[in-house]
């Protein structure tokens, strides 16, 4: 659509020309341009919603000769059609018909109302339920990266800065914007990974200066420094070019967004992406929430619940205070099921965070007001459950959650219990709420009785047998007779519509009741559409007390749910200590003991100043991997105030959980397997302290033995006794069970498992000291592969451990690699007392101890 303003002028009809002008104003946006009962959608933005949406592709008139693409939907079932682009990723800007067509002559006046994009939607139909959709803006100062957050379909508005690509892209994937707004002219490698969530923006939208004013005309404050944010000067300038954006695309104010929560890095137990998506929190590797933590901990009786517990498990907190208080009212939800009564009066309750959002926004429809009026009659209820406990935090939901009494009334009386979906053809209005409202009505509807008795006189009047009376909106009232009777009719007839078996008349006296109907019944429209958006208004006022009383209700699901799964799934409260260390007896896999058919062997863990790392040794298959992770997700669980899945649990301070497990191509960006595992690995030896939970699963696999083997050493090395972080170690390097030598605070312990006949049974105990042997062979056998390869296998391994044998026998040379980065060859210390050695002036044992003291004099670093 390379078109000039003067070629538009001169090509192309008055209409498209308003089309290209509006067009123009909007050049990465679909324009959904009105047009009687159709949205039509014309060039480019055609060709992309007809493939998008499957529609029909046709053409309007001509472009340069060739005729314009058109697609187009109807007015009435649009939604759906928007949602569909809304969940792609797209923005539609909605151009409405501004006069009557029948008033006046040239193009009918039209304007956009409303830009619906992934990040600013607040509509039922474009949102997730049980996910928060977030709009993001972010702006860098040096090393420092300053994000403002708006949850506009929930009433949150967030500040936060960090420092370093680490935390840039940690907190990213926690907050896993619909839409990331940044200047024009930076540039990040963290742009390709958010690619079609980038909406680039103008560098003076982020002018702090700016940014402060506008923050201050949407909190209605004189500054900020109540809100605790004047030093984030970064997330200031974010935050006006978010408020910027925002505001283009609502056309309204934003009255439910009148408060800045600034969230601290270090107030919670922090993630890393990688993390984040090893744990399996919320979304499993493949993208769904199946066997995930979520999954089975998520059984909130409402859509504000579920959204809270997610946020909880994306940020989980390190204030012991808060936690305590959480697992305090847990506590006393279970003492005899006291939440099963809380949660049956939470079942079924409507999404008040939402609803207050449309509210505020005035795009609320009337079955928002009719469940809200519902949610609010479940309030006092809500009032009684919650007096019966005496938990501090109970106590605080319960005065939070109000009652509204005089709210409840007036939807009540003014809105029918069972309104239509829009207010747009009326009859949403109760009776009795508004005399003229009834007074119109009451005109209108008896246009029914006028109509039979005129039907009846006019039969008697003129004979005709087939005559009938009738209203359709595009021709109103009519006599209709039919063609063979037509003949017949009284000279007051006027003809007015001629149907293939029939003609159509109108008399004075129907045109004169036309008049009078038809204007009662659209003054009586335009008199309820002035009521309904009174009402919003009205109840406009009341949204920052019920967003308090939505935010408590949520809570109260949330700690509820945390009681109910504690009931069900034989959880036991943790205790959160100010001693370092991290002690689990019969500890549990939530995911995996909840969708295995057999029983869950517990294992326990003590992890404390004397005991930092634990190298875990066994075979595949054997549960390393589970014993890891369950201790990471048990520590996370208490770091939310849930209970968890163990018999006793006492946990010390914890600041960070890191994971290296498994392995991918990023083939994106030109990583390799390995590569990815370094990446990762880097990350954890940079940032890990002495308070960081460290997993790691199989360091060095991706290269060759002796690399891996030498980079696993220095990493468990370096972990143990330089960073001295809370460690579980899973190898299949038996090499490094020798640390345990060396460091005193490193300990080693192996998954069980035993031989019968052929096959292998895995007893998933977690024993003390290494263990004996890797059983892979046996392993590749239950994985099918054919016997002749495990055959071929076993008769290779036989005879790669008498080589092993004979080498050390006769201390064979290693074969050497070649170092890429050497600058020159030094003989290392190990090779000068080789040379010293006499092999038959030792005794075995001699011989033993010797490798053993070549090994480690080898390995340092």
């Amino acid at each position: 659509m390379a078109l000039s303003m003067m070629d538009t002028q001169r090509e192309h009809t008055p209409m498209m020309q308003q089309y290209l002008r509006i067009k123009a104003e909007y050049p990465h946006t679909l324009l959904f341009y009105r047009m009687g009962d159709f949205y039509e959608l014309f060039f480019d933005d055609a060709q992309k919603a007809a493939r998008l949406l499957d529609i029909t592709l046709t053409a309007r008139g001509q472009s340069a000769g060739k005729p314009i693409p058109m697609a187009g939907v109807p007015f009435h079932s649009a939604e759906s059609y928007i949602a569909k682009l809304i969940r792609q990723g797209l923005s539609v800007a909605i151009c409405e018909q501004m006069s009557d067509p029948k008033a006046g002559t040239g193009p009918v006046e039209r304007q956009v109302v409303r830009i619906l994009t992934p990040g600013t939607v607040s509509d039922a139909a474009f949102l997730e339920d049980h996910q928060d959709n977030l709009l993001l803006a972010l702006h860098a100062r040096d090393a420092v990266y300053g994000m403002a957050v708006l949850d506009i379909s929930g009433g949150r508005f967030h500040l936060l800065e960090v420092t370093g690509e680490e935390a840039l892209a940690s907190e990213l994937a926690r907050l896993k914007p619909a839409e990331l707004l940044i200047s024009d002219e930076w540039e990040h490698p963290i742009v390709r990974v958010y690619e079609h969530q980038v909406r680039r923006r103008q560098p003076w939208e982020f002018d702090e200066n700016t940014s402060v004013r506008l923050l201050n005309e949407q909190m209605q404050t004189h500054d900020l420094s109540g809100f605790g944010c004047d030093d984030l000067r970064a997330a200031l300038c974010a935050a006006g070019c978010l408020l910027q954006y925002a505001g283009e695309t609502q056309r309204a104010a934003m009255p439910h967004i009148r408060s800045i929560q600034v969230e601290r890095r270090e107030d919670s137990l922090i993630l890393d992406a990688a993390s984040r998506q090893n744990l399996e929190l919320v979304k499993n590797l493949a993208g769904s929430e199946e066997n995930t933590l979520v999954s089975v901990l998520d059984q909130t009786r409402t859509a504000m619940g579920s959204r809270l517990l997610k946020r909880w498990i994306n940020r989980p907190l390190r204030d012991s205070g808060i936690l305590n208080e959480r697992m305090d009212g847990v506590d006393e939800l279970l003492a005899e099921h006291g939440y099963a009564g809380l949660r049956q009066s939470l079942c079924g309750m409507a999404d008040l965070e939402r609803i207050l959002a449309r509210i505020a926004l005035k795009t609320a429809r009337p079955r928002d007001l009719t469940a809200l009026r519902a949610a609010l009659a479940r309030l006092p209820e809500l009032q009684r459950q919650l007096q019966a406990f005496s938990a501090a935090r109970l106590r605080v939901l319960k005065q939070a959650i109000g009652e509204y009494p005089d709210l409840h009334d007036l939807l009540a009386r003014a809105v029918i219990d069972n309104p239509p979906v829009t207010i747009r053809d009326g009859g949403v209005i109760a009776r009795g709420y508004d005399a003229e409202l009834d007074e119109l009505l009451a005109l209108s509807e008896n246009a029914g009785d006028y109509l039979m008795k005129l039907e009846e006189q006019e039969k008697q009047r003129t004979g005709l047998s087939t005559l009938k009376v009738g209203y359709n909106r595009v021709h109103g009232y009519y006599i209709e007779i039919s063609r063979l009777q037509a003949q017949a009719v009284p000279a007051d007839y006027v003809r007015r519509q001629t149907l293939k078996n029939a003609e159509r008349f109108i008399t004075p006296e129907l045109k004169q009741f036309e008049d009078k109907a038809l204007s009662a019944r659209d003054r009586a429209l335009a008199r309820e559409k002035m009521l309904y958006e009174a009402l919003l208004e009205q109840l406009a006022a009341s949204v920052p007390c019920l967003q308090e009383s939505a935010g408590a209700i949520a809570e109260a699901d949330v700690l509820a749910n945390f009681a109910e799964r504690a009931a069900k799934l034989n959880w036991t409260r943790p205790e959160l200590s100010e001693e370092a260390g991290i002690h689990i007896t019969g500890g549990r896999h939530p995911v995996v003991e909840n969708v295995s058919s057999h029983p869950f062997v517990p294992n326990d863990v003590h992890l404390d100043s004397k005991q930092r790392m634990l190298i875990i040794t066994g075979p595949n298959m054997g549960g390393k991997s589970t014993y890891m992770r369950q201790i990471a997700l048990i520590v996370l669980l208490a770091h939310i105030g849930s209970f968890v899945p163990a018999a006793a649990v006492t946990i010390g301070p914890v600041d960070r959980i890191f994971t290296r497990i498994g392995a991918a191509d990023d083939l994106a960006s030109g990583r390799s397997t390995f590569m990815v595992e370094m990446t990762e690995t880097a990350n954890i030896l940079h940032n890990a302290t002495a308070q960081s939970l460290v997993l790691m699963d199989e360091v060095g696999r991706g290269t060759s033995t002796f690399d891996g083997l030498s980079l696993a050493w220095a990493c468990a090395h370096y972990l143990a006794q330089g960073v001295r972080s809370f460690t579980l170690f899973a190898t299949h390097y038996f090499e490094l069970t020798s640390l345990s030598d060396e460091i005193s605070t490193v300990q080693n312990v192996h998954l069980d498992a035993t031989e019968h006949g052929d096959k292998i049974i895995f007893l998933h105990t977690v024993q003390p000291g290494p263990a004996n042997q890797s059983y892979g062979i046996q392993v590749a056998q239950l994985a099918g592969v054919p016997r002749s390869v495990i055959q071929r296998a076993k008769q290779k391994l036989q005879a790669l451990e008498n080589e092993a044998y004979h080498q050390v026998a006769q201390h064979a040379p290693v074969p050497e690699q070649r170092d890429l980065f050497a600058q020159a060859e030094q003989v290392h210390p190990v090779i000068t007392q080789l040379h010293d050695i006499n092999p038959d002036h030792l005794t075995p044992k001699e011989a033993l101890d010797l490798i053993y003291q070549l090994k480690a004099e080898a390995c340092k670093p």
